[in-house]
């Protein structure tokens, strides 16, 4: 097959720029400001919001550039350099990402996005040979990789992206889902407008003011374990292509799994760490590093399991509380930024100690309204599981095609 630099079919390749941080007005709220991409906003996906946007001003006193929809996006520094995205809408970027204009005359712009995510590892093992260890516009636009004919690369790209668009339907089924979880949880636990709320006055308490007949308790208190992990002797060196899931701090997110690093480890590893067995809806907290307070509850799916030193598992005793309302109490904005604060206080780095984490303090609603909340966010956090499960099959899916289509092997009819 066929191979071609990434120069000679794209209109453009460029990076961006950053505003400076001294002007807090080249920042903006306004969900109309311009759209601007950081490179960790590069996830192997589209992009269609950003976390950050600019002002007018901050456009046009900075390098940001706009880039059209369907641009691809390459993160070319840091720990992230080879992540990849494409533009579902036009954007600005900053200066740590290349953003490729495909010509459409040349090539596919989806096919050259698979493309790129087949064989990135060629491209980062250039970045890894470079002084600072970073990708530059050079090593970007000589990068070649195989370009059959444009009627099969557009048959190619058609195939694929039909599972991304799955996987973000998905996706955005799941972030409705963790918006509903939020709101139910804020509205009865937060502003108090649970059902019967009217007949209720308040109390003093040390986490503010509570209904009569709640009261403070603390994790240790509904829980039945919590405790951190370990690494297999050997460290990363004695992970295994398969097995025993080994679950790291890496992989948690507030309510959700990253699913590409998952490590493994075998019988023999999983039986040294028996101690730190994860069972199903059991919590985990990360408790170092700048993940710290990240937390998600266990998926049933990724069972057998055990954990490493940096993530705990909260085990709620479910007499006394439902796991699903102690993940919500502790991902609330409130009692995250307490926990963020508790993990930063006087450490030399950010960490939760078992006695910080056994110490935190949440509120506990009567039994009745505990098991009412149970149900309705049990069927919320259980459908979250379905379509995670989904968009991890449909990615294996994807990802088993990829290198057949790209190589040829599969046959296409491009009629």
């Amino acid at each position: 097959m066929a191979t071609a630099t990434l120069d000679s079919i794209c209109a453009r390749i460029s990076s961006g720029g950053t505003p400076s941080r001294k002007n807090a007005d080249y920042f903006t709220p306004d969900p109309a400001g311009h759209l601007w991409v950081k490179s960790k906003e590069l996830l192997d996906c589209s992009i269609s919001d950003t976390e950050e946007k600019i002002s007018e001003e901050g456009f046009k006193n900075s390098a940001a550039k706009y880039f059209p929809e369907h641009s691809i996006l390459v993160a070319m520094y840091g720990a992230n350099v080879g992540q990849l995205a494409w533009l579902r809408r036009p954007a600005t970027v900053n200066q740590a990402i290349s953003g490729l204009v495909v010509d459409d005359k040349k090539a596919d712009w989806r096919f050259v996005f698979y493309s790129l995510l087949q064989t990135r590892g060629n491209l980062t093992i250039q970045a890894q040979g470079a002084a600072q260890q970073n990708l530059n516009q050079d090593l970007v636009r000589q990068f070649a990789i195989p370009l059959p004919p444009l009627p099969v690369q557009r048959r190619i790209g058609a195939i694929l992206s039909a599972y991304d668009e799955l996987m973000e339907n998905n996706q955005r089924r799941i972030q409705i889902l963790e918006e509903m979880a939020r709101a139910l949880y804020r509205e009865w636990f937060v502003h108090f407008r649970f059902p019967g709320h009217e007949k209720l006055s308040r109390v003093a308490s040390p986490l503010g003011d509570i209904p009569q007949g709640w009261e403070v308790t603390t994790l240790r208190a509904v829980t039945t374990k919590i405790g951190s992990g370990a690494t297999p002797r050997g460290g990363k060196d004695a992970y295994k292509s398969e097995g025993i899931h080994l679950i790291r701090s890496l992989n948690i997110y507030d309510y959700s799994f990253e699913f590409d690093n998952l490590a493994f480890i075998d019988e023999q590893q999983a039986a040294e760490l028996d101690n730190v067995t994860v069972q199903e809806n059991d919590i985990l907290l990360n408790i170092t590093g700048a993940s710290v307070a990240r937390c998600a509850l266990m998926l049933s799916y990724l069972l057998p399991a055990r954990v490493n030193q940096h993530v705990a598992i909260v085990r709620t005793d479910p007499t006394k509380a439902s796991p699903f309302y102690v993940l919500d109490a502790v991902n609330s904005d409130q009692r995250k930024q307490q926990l963020l604060a508790l993990a930063q206080g006087g450490a030399t780095r950010e960490a939760l100690t078992k006695d910080t984490v056994s110490s935190f303090e949440i509120v506990l609603p009567p039994r009745p309204l505990m098991k009412r909340y149970d149900a309705i966010a049990r069927g919320i956090h259980k459908q979250r599981e379905v379509l995670l499960r989904q968009i991890q099959n449909l990615r294996r899916t994807r990802d088993l095609l990829l290198p057949r289509l790209l190589s040829g092997q599969v046959e296409l009819a491009t009629k």
